[in-house]
């Protein structure tokens, strides 16, 4: 009986929605983007990936930023022991 409530304890755990920020700076957005999709962080983010250049392709600055955490993303944290924590960032240029 406890293995089960510790299995779905777990699974409610594994299961719930994926991370997600996005930062807008109010820019009108281009179809440009730059897309990271496993932008290495470590040890549950606390290192985060590194600093996504993006002065070559964005010209005009940027009109908005997305981080999340993907579920192949949180399946790789979770078999690393949180030890590598990927995620994709999305860049999208100004116009």
């Amino acid at each position: 009986m406890a293995r089960r409530i510790v299995s779905a304890a777990l699974a409610s755990v594994l299961l719930t929605g994926c991370y997600h920020a996005s930062i807008e700076t109010g820019a009108k957005p281009s179809t440009e983007k730059i897309e990271k999709k496993w932008a290495a962080g470590w040890v549950y983010g606390l290192v985060p990936p590194s600093t996504v250049s993006t002065t070559s392709k964005c010209t005009k600055g940027v009109a908005k930023v997305d981080t999340q955490l993907s579920f192949p993303n949180q399946l790789v944290s979770f078999l690393t022991g949180g030890i590598f924590t990927p995620m994709e960032i999305v860049v999208t240029c100004a116009e």
